[in-house]
């Protein structure tokens, strides 16, 4: 395929768009996203949940000749996209930590012969020495690179997985070692991505002049409801009559722990419930059977941390249940959006304690917790600072001291690092660099706004719409889809 598409080119594209997926026409805008992609230009694209983002990648790299990398968050995920393709008998594979030597050695050997056209794998598997020397090979020609998920960068680039902060120096690293004239492309791909969160995604990949693909996040079929609870026993109860009301419909119930996670599954149980907990500390065998439990119906619904639901397509998920919020709205949104994908009703209900704490104090200690964490984070990110050798290796910090690479990543944040390529850092000087202190408050700042719509009178999906920069869209909406609106 060349970099453009004549109208002749773009009737072969349609035609192995339907041969593959079984569809006529493209959804808009997944028709210009494919061109932006196939003419090999960098793109920023913001769709809902179960707007059909992976077609807009896997269909480009299908169609051309090389390799496109894939990078995600979680290997649930992976293994989805990954099993579709392979159900297609298309060239696709997927590399993490969890792969059988023997599947991990016949990739990249499938690599260097070139045979594949979709590599998915996790930043740190990218980053990984034999993975880095295989795909930095000259004869290897890469694409692009799609980032799925691209909240993630934002969210735990920072504080939880520092690789995502190196993706940046990706494309000239690996263009040094390419023949002249080869280009890469970068597009990145995410339901939930307010006007800072674009910024960060931007400067943080270092794109090129991205063409953006911005869709709002209102669904019109999805019910938005947050209940005050006053005793942790009344937390389940109120989750209990919600669930009894839904009947044998599929649901998720959202928790912020992998202890909730297993507790609320086992008294579920007791109940006579068909669910199942499911966290990041299972086996990748035990997350597919509850995951192949759930899409089949066999299981009605799974009590999950954040580890859950992207890129798991059930069309008929009727309801969900917040049993604490999450900490940021770019994952509440995430989630609740995994309700009604089929375009018919479905409620998302979000459960708080009392506001002021003194009755019910246990959202506010666990927010606590984990403000105090991030400020352990950012102190020691300050600590290490002070005995950063002006250059060196990442790999060679982190093992020398402690949440080193962490507070690489943090220093990287606030503009007083920058990656030489993706192994070595280096300490710069700038006058639009952040300190720390800056740093950290933005972070409660995005913390705090997920508390101020938990409280607010206002329309929800307008509160949503204003802090996700859709400021236009927002004006004078009374949904008629909210508890705020249908109390009035």
């Amino acid at each position: 395929m060349q970099p453009s598409t004549s109208s002749e080119e773009w009737e072969r594209v349609k035609a192995t768009f339907q041969k593959i997926w079984g569809y006529a026409d493209f959804r808009p805008p997944q028709g210009e996203i494919v061109r932006a992609i196939l003419a090999g230009k960098d793109a920023l694209i913001v769709l809902p949940t179960g707007g059909g983002k992976s077609i807009c990648f896997q269909l480009p790299a299908l169609l051309k000749t090389g390799l496109t990398l894939v990078v995600s968050p979680l290997v649930a995920l992976m293994e989805n996209q990954v099993q579709e393709l392979r159900d297609r008998n298309l060239p696709a594979a997927l590399l993490h930590s969890e792969v059988p030597k023997l599947q991990r050695r016949q990739t990249l050997d499938a690599i260097a012969k070139q045979t594949l056209r979709l590599l998915y794998l996790s930043p740190e598997t990218l980053l990984s020495p034999p993975v880095w020397e295989r795909l930095s090979q000259p004869q290897v020609k890469i694409n692009a690179l799609i980032l799925d998920e691209a909240h993630c960068l934002v969210q735990w680039g920072d504080t939880f997985r520092p690789a995502y902060r190196r993706l940046g120096a990706v494309r000239p690293a690996l263009l040094k070692g390419k023949p002249e004239g080869e280009k890469i492309a970068i597009a990145a791909f995410t339901a939930t991505a307010d006007p800072r969160a674009q910024t960060i995604i931007r400067n943080t990949l270092q794109l090129h002049n991205p063409q953006p693909f911005l869709l709002s996040p209102y669904r019109r079929n999805l019910n938005l409801k947050v209940q005050v609870i006053w005793t942790p026993r009344g937390r389940r109860q109120e989750m209990l009559k919600f669930i009894k009301n839904k009947g044998k419909q599929a649901g998720l119930v959202y928790v912020r722990s992998r202890k909730d996670s297993e507790e609320l599954a086992a008294w579920f149980q007791t109940l006579s419930y068909q669910t199942a907990a499911y966290h990041a500390g299972l086996s990748g065998e035990e997350r597919r059977k509850i995951e192949g439990d759930w899409l089949s119906g066999k299981t009605q619904f799974v009590v999950c941390t954040c580890a859950f639901g992207m890129g798991i397509n059930k069309p008929d998920v009727r309801w969900i249940v917040h049993f604490q919020a999450p900490c940021l709205l770019s994952e509440y949104i995430q989630e609740v959006g995994r309700g009604g994908r089929d375009g018919k009703p479905a409620d998302a209900l979000t459960l708080m304690s009392e506001p002021s704490g003194f009755l019910n104090p246990e959202d506010k200690q666990r927010n606590q917790f984990f403000s105090d964490r991030a400020q352990q984070q950012y102190q020691q990110a300050r600590e290490v600072a002070k005995k950063l050798p002006p250059s060196g290796e990442i790999a060679a910090i982190s093992r020398q001291i402690r949440g080193g690479d962490i507070a690489l990543s943090l220093l990287h944040s606030a503009g007083r690092v920058i990656w030489s390529d993706p192994f070595h850092y280096r300490q710069i000087k700038s006058s639009s660099a952040q300190n720390l202190n800056e740093l950290s408050k933005q972070q409660q700042k995005a913390q705090t706004q997920m508390q101020d719509y938990l409280i607010t009178r206002k329309c929800r999906w307008q509160f949503l719409l204003e802090a996700f920069g859709l400021v236009r869209e927002a004006t004078g909406l009374k949904c008629g889809h909210c508890d705020n609106c249908n109390s009035r």
